[in-house]
Formats: C-alpha cells, structure tokens, sequence
C-alpha cells in the first residue's frame, strides 16, 4: 500500500507503461494529462465562488479582463512549476531548501503556510455551504460530513495515484457542465461580455474585488504542488524530459483555459442574474436562494452541486499541497490525514461563531493574493539558472514575461494598501 500523496509518495506512486516510452505517440499523450487538472482545481475553489459573484453582481461584465490576464499569469506560472519539476525531480519546496539559507527557507515556509491555510479555509467552507444547500442539514454538520467524504476521497490515493487524478478531473467535468447549464439559462449580454474581457476597468470600489479575484486565479500553494505533480511521469534522460514538458504544456494549456471559462461563466452567471437585475448579493447562500425565483430549481440545483463538487476536489488538493509544502521546506513527514483534521479546525470555529462565510472567502483570497510573490519570485530565480534547469531553463521572453507578471500582482497589491489608507484612484 503507498503512502499518503506527499512529495516523496507522489513520485513514487506510479511510473509509466513501458518507461514512459509509450507515451511518445499521440495515442500515449492523454497519459499525460492530470496534473494540471489537479492543480486547475484550485483555480475554480469556493473563493473564486465568493470573488466572482461579488464581482459579477456589484459591477456586472465590468471585471471579465482581471480573469483573462490573471489566467495567462497562471498558465505561465503552473509551466514553469511543472518545468522545474521535470528538469530536477525536485518540488519548489525542496529546490527553495537546497537552494537558499535557512532563513529564507523558514520565512518562504512561513508564506506557504499562511497561503495553504487560507485557502484550505475557502475550499472547507465551500464544501459545506455545498453540503447545506443541497441537502438542507445544519452548517456545523454539513462541515463534519465534507471532512469525512475529503478523507475518502484521500484514500483513492491508495490504490494508485492516477485514480486520484482521475477522481478529480471527474469532479473538474461536474464544475464545468454545471456552469454551462447556468449560462445557458441566464441568457447574458455577449457584446457586453466582449467589452468586459478585452477593455480593462477598475476603480477605488472594484480593486479590491479585482485584487480578490486575482488572488483567487493564481493559486500559491498549487505553484509548490504542480511541481511534485509531474514527478510520478519523470524520466531519466533529457529526450524523455523535453517530451514531458511539452506534453505538461498542452496539459497546462488545456486544463487552465478551462478553468477560465468557468470562471468566467460564474461571473457571467452573477452579471446577468443579479446585476441585470439590479440586485445585490452578499452571500453564496443569498446567490443560492436568490437564483430559484429568477431562473428555476435547476439553476440553483446546478449552483450548488458545482459549489459541491469545488469544494470537495480544492480541499482535496489543499491537503495535497500542504503536505508537499512542510515536507519540502522543512524534511518534515506525518499523516496528511492529521494534517486534514488540523486544517479542518479553523474552518469549524468560523461556522461556530456564525462569521459570514462570503466574507471570510474573499478576505482569504486577498491574504492568498499578499503571499504569491513568496511563491513566484523563488520560482523564477530557479527557473532561470542554467545549472539547476539544463536544457530547460527558461529563455529571455519567459523570464520577461514571467518578471513582469509578479510586478503586476506587486502593483495591485499596493492599490489594496493604499486604498486601505483612504488614497482614492
């Protein structure tokens, strides 16, 4: 029997058919895919539930463009995690602790933390806001059971870590059809829809919203996770490397767009059913009992399943990634079904103390949004070495590209402080 899916087991969990080389024509590509998809997860969790319909309801189609560039920031991002992957047979943790002093190490460990913590919080709350509108039990229950079903979940690990992955893309394809079902039925403005992805707009009432969103698109701790994700495909020559990584990109290609779409449909969704009809939501159980009236029992049966379904496969993923962070930074190991009952604890104090859910996703998304520059600039000065990448290391417009991407999420978080000091813009 493996062990839990830590680094270390991730890797060794399976190798492939034949040594990989199976894989090599086109027929062998779709063994490729999954890592990316597990790591899309995080990309349509209960927070970006929280974020896109606040945008999507205070300021219509207005917000569309922070998804489109924040989702090219995370296909850039999610390759290069998976790059870095392939090219060492090392995670992000494990380079950071070989790489850097101890205490840029401990310090970069810290940020991983607070970033898997706040995200575990959004994912366990989305599960059990899923498990109350659908089922109807009280809050505090509903979060009991969305621990136990994590835990079963968990333990698909054990018979092979490709099932998991294939539990998640199953739970990625429930996200998806629900959102097509929602904008089908919402009937959306597309000219409007056109205007808000490719004109950016944003002012004092929306960056913080927008800050949210893009917290909320471009995962820190699945940035540490990919890289340990791609390791169970790892082979040992640079021919079989350049063909991994490629194969890693469509993977990335695929997987991530698609996490764009939908969520770009929750916002859409959020535009048209309550913005276009001059409502304001404040909570995803508002958004739940305010879609019944408007668009009928299947809209917010699909509003719910899709909450459902995100909550359970992200806070899968978390557990996954929180595993990967401690064991890499710190050479720690223990139980990550410990881990999942620890992290569950902050998640049933808030429901205990009746706190808003809705705001305490998009403050946790926020907080998400402050750590990733402790996540992305350790990636890219590895990246960019020869000595550490190889063959792989990144060219001058990747690191162009890829600098200039974490300067934007820099920019947007001062807005955040500086609005948070009363400057307006």
């Amino acid at each position: 029997m493996s062990e839990s899916p830590t680094s270390a087991s991730i890797a060794e969990t399976e190798q492939a058919p034949n040594g990989g080389r199976q894989a090599l024509g086109p027929a062998g590509a779709w063994w490729y895919f999954g890592p990316a998809f597990v790591a899309s997860v995080a990309y349509m969790d209960p927070g970006n539930f929280a974020t896109n319909i606040e945008a999507g309801s205070r300021f219509g189609y207005d917000l569309l463009w922070v998804l489109l560039w924040s989702n090219a920031m995370a296909i850039l991002v999610q390759y290069l995690s998976a790059k870095l992957g392939i090219a060492t047979g090392r995670t992000l943790p494990e380079c950071c602790r070989e790489r850097f002093s101890r205490p840029v190490t401990i310090g970069l460990w810290v940020a991983a933390e607070i970033a898997a913590m706040a995200t575990d919080l959004a994912e366990f709350l989305g599960a059990a806001l899923g498990f109350y509108l659908l089922f109807h039990m009280p809050l505090l229950a509903a979060a009991v059971v969305t621990g136990v079903c994590v835990f079963l979940i968990l333990l698909v690990e054990q018979y092979g870590f490709r099932n998991l992955e294939l539990v998640i893309m199953g739970l990625v394809a429930i996200i998806g059809a629900a959102y097509a079902i929602e904008v089908f039925l919402v009937h959306p403005a597309w000219g409007a829809i056109g205007r808000g992805v490719v004109v950016p707009a944003v002012n004092s009432s929306s960056i913080y919203v927008a800050v949210g969103m893009l917290g909320a698109t471009v995962m820190p701790h699945v940035i540490y996770l990919h890289s340990a994700l791609v390791q169970p495909r790892r082979e040992d020559t640079d021919h079989l490397h350049t063909w991994h990584r490629k194969m890693e990109l469509l993977d990335v290609l695929v997987a991530m767009n698609g996490a764009w779409l939908v969520n770009s449909a929750m916002v859409v969704m959020a535009a048209a059913a309550f913005f276009g009809h001059g409502l304001t939501v404040e909570s995803i159980r508002e958004a739940h009992s305010t879609l019944e009236p408007l668009l009928g029992r299947l809209a917010a049966g699909a509003f719910a399943v899709a909450l459902l379904a995100s909550g359970l496969s992200s806070s899968t993923v978390g557990t996954m990634a929180g595993q990967v962070i401690i064991e890499g930074f710190l050479k720690v190991r223990f139980s990550i079904f410990l881990r999942r009952f620890l992290t569950m604890i902050p998640a049933l104090v808030v429901i205990a103390m009746g706190l808003d859910p809705l705001r305490i996703l998009i403050l946790s998304q926020v907080a998400l949004s402050f750590c990733l520059p402790f996540a992305l600039i350790p990636l890219l000065l590895l990246t960019r070495r020869r000595d550490i990448m190889g063959i792989h290391v990144n060219n001058r417009w990747t690191n162009l590209l890829a600098w200039a991407s974490t300067g934007v999420i820099l920019a947007l978080n001062a807005l955040l402080v500086a609005q948070a000091f009363g400057a307006s813009f």
